[in-house]
């Protein structure tokens, strides 16, 4: 090399060296590992909970399996609480938050949402000799509700006359009155009535009729856009072939209706 062109050359591979690394971004890095960290829940059965087994189980954890196996990685599950699983996100201790997180603009400030995957709702439920398919049938019928809950107001203006609400205290005592028979009927969150059909099978318990519905989505730490399309486009996909629709039926026993891009 001549002279001339020896220190230039020199100065920028000194330059390079030197030079501060781009940041790595959560789609690199689960591809490098073959590993994708998901944060899901434990405690919130239909969503997540833990089965007979010990391991998780729920309509969370299949869509977190579902998301690893079409990239192609091997899925890492996090347990997380209400409170830690955008915190998770936020430190890098999550590359995936999939655990009943519900959009709302203060949340948008901090994280980025993906498409919807799954319906979250407030529904009468009820035992399956009694037929529920529209307000209507409601009528005659007694309804169990925690009194000023979101299901309250939301039953407190679908139901035609006729129907007998009755409105408990507390969450607890609204359950208990149902499990012992006191009413036909309940209308609570997906979450609640999950763990009444799996706490008492006896009651042969399904989702009879819709309140409110407000759809899952997932999410990834703010900028990662990269990770934020390639799960949407996998979101897209299963809803497509039908595979969200087969999870909401599986663990809601209710089609999965239509969730926001």
């Amino acid at each position: 090399m001549k002279p001339s062109t020896l220190f230039p050359a020199l100065a920028a591979a000194l330059l390079l060296a030197h030079a501060p690394a781009q940041a790595q971004s959560a789609l690199d890095r689960i591809q490098a590992r073959k590993t994708i960290q998901i944060a899901i829940p434990t405690d919130y059965p239909p969503y997540g909970f833990v089965g007979p087994d010990l391991k998780p189980q729920g309509l969370d954890i299949d869509m977190a399996n579902l998301v690893a196996s079409r990239l192609g990685v091997k899925a890492e599950l996090i347990p997380v609480t209400s409170a830690n699983r955008i915190p998770y996100l936020q430190t890098r201790k999550a590359d995936l938050v999939i655990s009943t997180l519900g959009k709302n603009p203060e949340r948008e400030k901090v994280i980025d949402f993906t498409s919807a995957y799954s319906p979250f709702f407030q529904a009468v439920f009820g035992p399956k000799n009694i037929a529920v398919k529209t307000p209507a049938d409601l009528v005659g019928k007694t309804v169990a509700v925690t009194r000023g809950a979101m299901e309250d107001q939301e039953l407190s203006k679908l139901a035609p006359p006729g129907v007998e609400i009755r409105r408990f205290e507390d969450n607890n005592v609204t359950v208990s009155a149902y499990v012992a028979r006191q009413t036909q009927l309940i209308a609570v969150g997906a979450a609640v009535a999950g763990t009444i059909m799996m706490k008492n099978p006896q009651l042969d318990t399904e989702y009879k009729l819709l309140i409110k519905d407000s759809p899952n989505f997932m999410a990834v730490a703010k900028g990662e856009d990269g990770l934020r399309t390639r799960v949407n486009q996998i979101i897209a996909a299963a809803k497509q072939d039908g595979t969200l629709e087969k999870l909401s039926q599986k663990w809601l026993q209710r089609p999965a209706g239509e969730l926001p891009e």
